[in-house]
């Protein structure tokens, strides 16, 4: 009966699953198709075999990997770059979404928005260069300004100790804006006799924010908390690649650049996927994890 129920769904709806049979196809060709190559994490492999010959060897990578004396080191820079990014960029674009809702002069609002979707387009690879040169110890202006207040020559992009906070502040900048986006759309649906209501009563900005604004946010928030928890140990390859020099290495080597040097570089395709598949999977706890918490504390999750 619920077969029946769900054909006749599909049928007076066909013209909405026609929309969405492109995109459909493309997670199943990019996504799920590749998927198939997964067991190269299981095999030794070959290429005069293919990706179905080579002989099998179970978890041995894994095991590899574990004991390798670099999983400590891999496994904490890339939980630390992942949750300092999560702890200080995730409340960034609501804030921003927060102080943009409460600006009323409209043609302000949009220019404050332009200007901060702006840094989101440009390329990973300008950005990095624009590090290089503003954070330069000899030419670039935040060196200069760091030796004018008296903090000596220091490079940031070289130093251990300032990788991860210049990685994510720079982060935040380029995407906090474009990442508010969700959450001005989710403001905008508050019904406007709210407002009225809120100023009738003599409420303060402060309160407003607090009564009904953060409320009308928090099923977003934690959905897409939920979706960032789910990507823990996933922090962005070709960024940290590109920032990665001999100085940094010992913080700013993380699983995905450690993957593309074991498995691009160095050919060890098995190795590398088993490294890779071991990521994922630490990732899908943490998603379930915290959906399951979300889910017993709230009424809002994913599944």
């Amino acid at each position: 009966m619920r077969s029946v129920m769900k054909l006749g769904a599909v049928k007076r709806d066909y013209q909405l699953w026609l929309m969405i049979l492109p995109a459909l196809a493309t997670i199943f060709i990019f996504n799920y198709i590749p998927m198939y190559g997964v067991q190269l994490a299981f095999r030794d492999y070959d290429f005069s075999k293919g990706l179905t010959g080579g002989e099998w060897k179970g978890l041995f990578y894994f095991q590899q990997f574990i004991e390798s004396y670099l999983f400590s080191d891999l496994m904490r820079n890339t939980f630390f770059i992942s949750l300092a990014t999560i702890i200080i960029g995730f409340p960034a674009p609501i804030i921003l979404a927060l102080v943009l809702n409460q600006i009323r002069r409209k043609s302000f609002k949009n220019v404050m928005q332009t200007t901060v979707y702006l840094p989101h387009f440009i390329s990973v690879i300008v950005l990095v260069g624009m590090l290089n040169v503003l954070l330069s110890p000899e030419t670039g202006i935040v060196g200069h300004l760091m030796k004018a207040i008296g903090l000596g020559h220091i490079n940031l992009l070289a130093s251990s100790n300032t990788f991860i906070p210049t990685y994510v502040i720079s982060d935040i900048w380029q995407h906090c804006g474009w990442n508010s986006i969700i959450y001005l759309a989710a403001l905008s649906s508050v019904d406007p006799q709210l407002y009225d209501s809120s100023k009738i009563d003599g409420a303060s900005r402060w309160q407003t924010i607090r009564y009904i604004d953060f409320p009308a946010l928090m099923p977003t928030i934690v959905i897409l908390f939920i979706l960032s928890m789910g990507g823990i140990l996933s922090t962005g390859f070709e960024k940290i690649f590109l920032m990665q020099n001999a100085l940094n290495l010992p913080v700013s080597e993380v699983i995905a650049t450690y993957v593309y040097k074991m498995g691009i570089v160095s050919n060890q395709f098995s190795y590398a996927s088993a490294i890779g598949l071991f990521n994922t999977i630490i990732n899908f706890i943490f998603l379930y994890t915290m959906n399951t918490i979300s889910r017993r504390v709230s009424d809002t999750s994913l599944f």
